[in-house]
């Protein structure tokens, strides 16, 4: 009798010591990085990097790169936005978090991006609770990364110039998805400012207009300078979004 007690209680600890224990499970969230007033970073700037933290002990609990594609225009930027209509779909770009969790995780999400373009690349974070087994997917959370990528292709780096030469500034200006913008387009070109400051050795700087070309996303202007060193910046500003992208470069007037 006393064994059978004994056995008894020990399996009712042991019982009890199971019902203590918390498995963990692992829980998937969608994660997209999205442009402001464009569509979503993916494979062709090469992604957004994504983090997931736990916030109260900093620790990494899922990172990897936003894959796929940037999405469809005519449901992001054309159509009506309906409340529960989904904007993306199996094929764009996101990266699907996998948290191994026990318990509801207070986390932060960052999205850095478009890695592709460092000049460019803005980092955006939110922050949500997490339960453990509650998938997020479908849309997922997506974080919204302000700007253009604008690059300088002409004059190049440290390129060497003589003096009283009309100089050519050619600069390239996208979304942050990588999407064209274009005269009378979805990402009106005419409707940005893009300018050239020109400076040197710190002097107050100049500025010219760069008008569209032809050429999708392509800007152009000219000025001429005297001899020195220069330093040339180009930016897009969009006043309706706010959206604002810059690059830079060096110059040496002969």
């Amino acid at each position: 009798m006393k064994t059978i007690q004994l056995k008894s209680r020990f399996l009712v600890l042991i019982v009890f010591f199971l019902s203590q224990v918390v498995i963990s499970q692992e829980t998937e969230v969608m994660i997209r990085a999205k442009s402001k007033d464009a569509k979503f970073i993916g494979t062709s700037l090469g992604g957004a990097r994504i983090i997931v933290k736990d916030e109260s002990t900093g620790k990494i609990l899922a990172q990897g790169m936003t894959r796929g594609s940037t999405g469809d225009t005519d449901i992001i930027m054309n159509n009506p936005q309906l409340r529960g209509k989904r904007i993306s779909d199996e094929n764009t770009a996101g990266f699907l978090a996998k948290l191994d969790i026990k318990e509801p995780v207070f986390v932060t999400i960052e999205a850095y991006g478009p890695v592709s373009k460092k000049q460019a690349a803005v980092k955006t974070t939110t922050q949500q609770w997490i339960l453990p087994g509650k998938h997020i997917k479908g849309e997922g959370i997506i974080l919204e990364i302000p700007g253009f990528v604008v690059d300088i292709l002409s004059p190049q780096t440290h390129e060497s110039i003589e003096a009283n030469t009309n100089i050519e500034i050619t600069a390239n200006v996208v979304m942050m998805c990588g999407c064209p913008v274009t005269e009378g387009g979805v990402w009106d070109a005419s409707k940005y400012e893009v300018k050239a400051l020109i400076s040197q050795d710190g002097t107050e700087a100049i500025n010219t207009d760069l008008k569209v070309m032809g050429k999708p996303s392509t800007f152009q202007g000219s000025i001429n300078l005297k001899p020195g060193n220069y330093e040339i910046t180009v930016y897009a500003f969009d006043p309706e979004t706010g959206n604002t992208g810059v690059d830079k470069t060096n110059i040496i007037i002969q």
